[in-house]
């Protein structure tokens, strides 16, 4: 991993806290992600599974975490299997995690090889009562593909049919929503590493450029900073890209007189940050541009104010749409008579903003949280407006990602220029 040493303190934390909403007699297993394969022999990166490395910071292909609170032997209230190194192995992808390696990462003492697992839990099993079994559970989750928890999960019931099953997804959606102060270092330092990448991206952008060299000069930055990558596939637009809202081709010639959409943010030991900016090609926006632009900016800067515990999704979407309706008006956009009149069930600012403006921000860019649970101190969102006008090619997106405390929101991004007027500054320095 390129990432630095974790405290290890964040990871016995979180079992802690899991530990305590399991039933008496129970036992919870999570599995890491499987590497992808291509065509042929040939394989993708390897990505973990994000609830096997909150609750462990194990960061490798075949393992198997298991939390036993109630179990009879202490050794046996975490266990942890990870892949045996061997000769081989070591000469074609190079050393895996050694058992005094996985312990100082994770801080389970208890650590077998990922072979031994079925002898080893076959012991543990009949201790329990009841298994809690990990699924991926997000609302937006188009899930193609079996995993290798699904794989575990049909196993499992096949070979235990008699015990209790239990989703762990909810427990997982509950305690990661809201992040500690080592979690929000993390974020930290992927949200600098995203702004090293915009300065760098100002510099090079002008009329002419493609929008995969834009791209490049991001990558470049990322990876120089010990950051695997993106957190996601990043939307480099222009033109008319900038009002396709998931644009990943990025295979646009910049023309003088464009717009530049860019949606992008580092991962830094898997904690995503996630930025938006839109600026000039040129350099220098026109007035109209600007205008839609300084109109985005005021409803970021108002729904930052709202992102504060207590208040929740749907009040504040609520919220949203007021703010947008009276920029849209401002703009020409909308007639006032007709949002007046018009059928609350289908608003008319969906036209031109059609998505949400915040989600919630962690090892997943679009992390855990119950969309209808209060907002508290320690969550992080994004904050993400947009105006998007087909017919003038413009689409502006503006996004910053706030972390919400019991003072007042903290924007995790303020160091990232935002101001129309620093934006113009920066590309004609």
């Amino acid at each position: 991993m390129k990432y630095l040493p974790i405290d290890k303190n964040l990871f016995i934390q979180n079992r802690q806290r899991l530990a305590e909403k399991l039933k008496p007699k129970s036992l919870a297993v999570l599995n890491a992600n499987d590497i992808m394969p291509t065509s042929a022999d040939g394989t993708r990166s390897f990505i973990q599974n994000t609830d096997i490395f909150y609750l462990s910071g194990i960061d490798q292909e075949e393992s198997i975490l298991v939390i036993f609170p109630d179990a009879r032997e202490d050794k046996n209230k975490e266990v942890l299997f990870v892949r045996e190194t061997n000769e081989e192995l070591v000469t074609w992808q190079g050393s895996k995690y050694s058992k005094e390696e996985a312990t100082a990462i994770s801080g389970i003492q208890t650590i077998h090889w990922t072979k031994e697992f079925e002898r080893v839990f076959k012991n543990l099993v009949f201790e329990a009562e009841r298994l809690y079994l990990n699924t991926n559970e997000h609302l937006r989750a188009e899930i193609v593909v079996e995993t290798r928890d699904a794989r575990f999960i049909k196993w499992c019931i096949a070979t235990y049919p008699l015990h209790k099953y239990d989703r762990l997804a909810p427990i997982m959606h509950d305690l990661r929503a809201v992040k500690s102060s080592i979690e929000i270092e993390l974020i930290k330092q992927a949200c600098s590493i995203t702004e090293k990448a915009f300065r760098r991206a100002l510099r090079f952008i002008k009329p002419g450029v493609w929008e995969f060299e834009i791209e490049a000069e991001i990558y470049h930055e990322f990876l120089s900073h010990r950051s695997r990558g993106s957190a996601f596939a990043p939307i480099i637009a222009s033109g008319p890209n900038t009002c396709i809202l998931h644009y990943v081709k990025n295979n646009r010639k910049c023309k003088d007189g464009d717009l530049l959409l860019m949606d992008f943010g580092a991962e830094y030991a898997n904690y995503a940050s996630d930025l938006t900016r839109t600026v000039p090609v040129n350099g220098k926006f026109t007035p109209r541009q600007k205008a839609v632009y300084h109109a985005v900016l005021r409803v970021q800067q108002a729904l930052i104010k709202m992102l504060r515990p207590g208040n929740t999704l749907e009040e504040y979407h609520k919220e949203v749409g007021h703010i947008m309706e009276d920029e849209l008006i401002g703009l020409g956009l909308l007639d006032a008579k007709d949002v007046k009149n018009q059928n609350p069930e289908e608003p008319l600012y969906k036209t031109y903003f059609m998505h949400g403006a915040s989600h919630h921000l962690g090892l997943d860019v679009h992390d855990y949280g119950n969309k209808y649970r209060k907002f508290e101190q320690g969550m992080v969102f994004t904050c993400e407006p947009g105006i998007y006008i087909k017919k003038e090619s413009i689409g502006i997106r503006l996004e910053n990602d706030i972390l919400l405390t019991n003072d007042g929101p903290v924007d995790l991004t303020e160091n990232i220029p935002i101001e129309a007027d620093d934006i113009e500054d920066l590309m004609n320095a």
